[in-house]
């Protein structure tokens, strides 16, 4: 092994930088050269390539998104398109790849695995949505923030005595609502996930009211529905002097939180030291806090399981 690839893929996430630093400076460490990929799988199939030293990547632990840049390429699910991409890759002298992103990026990195070039993936992603992980890279500074949106939200709701509703992304993965929820408070946290009632919703609302409370918090995760669609629900049940809220991509951006810093340079290093050995196919993750790996084919028969005892403390204090 002489030449390592990295690559970003899909949606960016904070701490995507924090990997591709700790990939690099890892494998220079071990004496192996590291080239970038521009624009994920669509740069590796053109020839997107650019060397990275350890001067490139010592300042960018602490920027959000990715300096690679990221691509949706659809078209490299296409066998033909995979062999012109591993055509690149030995062209350049590459013999192996590390791709960070989610579930799509890593039946890529598979792909590639089966044509004789072993890659890592690592989880990059905000949803927190793949299996076998406890954690995805980028999951903590989304959290962050949109607490603290919420939080800046609440003085207007209070100031008003009103209810929001405020979406946060995650697909269709409630991790992000579940935690946010439960960090800033809400009165309610609506997750595809779990069964909801907006009746019953509307009436812990009400009773936080009757019992003082100047505001109300809903926090609705996107792959349940809009946060307009909610409100028009949650009218029907109460009159509520109700807003809705769309944090959007927001929550991809920003200077990477420590938790995401630490765990992508982790992740990164252990990822080198894996192809070290001659490995491939395999997806590293963080289980009970400790670093981990399955099979990537593992992966796609598999759910991600959230922490839905969340919910249920959430529930508790509220009602």
């Amino acid at each position: 092994m002489k030449r390592i690839g990295i690559l970003t893929s899909g949606g960016d996430a904070p701490g995507m930088n924090a990997a591709i630093r700790a990939v690099t400076k890892t494998a220079i460490h071990h004496g192996l050269g590291v080239v970038g990929i521009r624009y994920g799988f669509a740069g590796l199939v053109t020839g997107d390539f650019v060397p990275l030293t350890a001067e490139d990547v010592d300042h960018k632990i602490s920027l959000g998104g990715t300096f690679l840049y990221s691509a949706r390429y659809p078209e490299f699910a296409q066998e033909e398109v995979q062999k012109k991409g591993v055509e690149q890759l030995k062209k350049h002298g590459i013999d192996t790849v590390i791709v960070i992103g989610g579930d799509g990026s890593y039946h890529g990195a598979l792909a590639l695995t089966r044509l004789g070039i072993n890659s890592i993936g690592l989880p990059g992603t905000i949803d927190n949505d793949i299996p076998y992980t406890d954690y995805t890279i980028g999951l903590d500074t989304a959290c962050t923030t949109a607490m603290q949106a919420i939080d800046k939200i609440r003085d207007t709701a209070s100031s008003h005595h009103r209810v929001f509703i405020v979406n946060v992304m995650g697909r269709g993965c409630g991790d992000i609502a579940m935690r946010v929820g439960l960090a800033s408070g809400a009165d309610a946290i609506v997750v595809p996930e779990r069964e909801y009632d907006v009746q019953e919703i509307a009436e812990t609302l009400k009773r936080g009211f009757a019992d003082g409370k100047d505001h109300g918090i809903v926090v609705l995760a996107e792959g349940v529905m809009d946060a307009n669609d909610f409100k028009a629900e949650l009218l029907k049940y109460g009159d509520f002097d109700a807003r809705a809220n769309i944090l959007g991509h927001m929550q991809r951006g920003g200077s990477p939180s420590v938790v995401d810093r630490i765990n992508a340079t982790k992740m990164g290093n252990y990822a080198v030291k894996l192809l070290l050995d001659g490995q491939g196919g395999l997806a590293v993750g963080m289980e009970n806090n400790k670093l981990s790996t399955h099979d990537i084919l593992d992966l796609f028969d598999e759910k991600h399981h959230s922490d839905e005892t969340l919910l249920d403390i959430n529930e508790e204090m509220t009602k």
